[in-house]
């Protein structure tokens, strides 16, 4: 028997097409009765990185400037992805209600869904992936990759397709 599907994780890079992914976990919402929890996570930079722009700055007004920076990144990301799932979903007020929260985070993508998934208690996850030239076509994305090795959830990996399907993010 297959156990009830209550509470779906989409996981979004924010990429061209990803909204493709989205409408997966819209259907999946709506045939199991289920709400959507949305996910983006911020990279943060590698810490050499982070080490050389200490080396030039004030490692205390670096902090500080940027955390500023990044409040600002998640507050435009996640307004944006509101507007997304509202116009996405605007004739469908009834699967609106479905989206039960938007996150952004910041940290290493992979660690934060299998998190988030953990902390939400999902039974599903969807994420979208993008193949990258000629290698691209014989792996999933490094991302869903990682996912899939450590997650004890069912996952569904959706390809996003190549063109312009739909807006970018950016453009929302």
């Amino acid at each position: 028997m297959i156990p009830n599907i209550k509470r779906i994780l989409y996981a979004t890079d924010l990429t061209k097409n990803s909204a493709y992914a989205f409408r997966y976990a819209v259907a999946s919402a709506q045939k199991h009765d289920a709400q959507i929890h949305i996910l983006h996570v911020i990279e943060k930079f590698p810490s050499q990185i982070e080490g050389r722009l200490e080396m030039y700055f004030d490692a205390l007004k670096l902090e500080k400037s940027w955390q500023e920076k990044r409040d600002e990144q998640i507050k435009r990301i996640h307004d944006r992805l509101k507007d997304f799932a509202k116009r996405e979903l605007q004739d469908n007020s009834e699967t609106l209600k479905r989206v039960a929260s938007i996150s952004v985070v910041e940290g290493d993508p992979a660690a934060e869904i299998l998190q988030r998934a953990d902390e939400l208690d999902c039974d599903l996850v969807i994420i979208g992936t993008h193949s990258r030239g000629l290698i691209g076509q014989a792996f999933l994305g490094s991302v869903a990759e990682k996912v899939l090795h450590r997650i004890t959830r069912p996952v569904f990996i959706i390809p996003v397709p190549k063109g312009d399907i739909d807006e970018t993010f950016v453009d929302i």
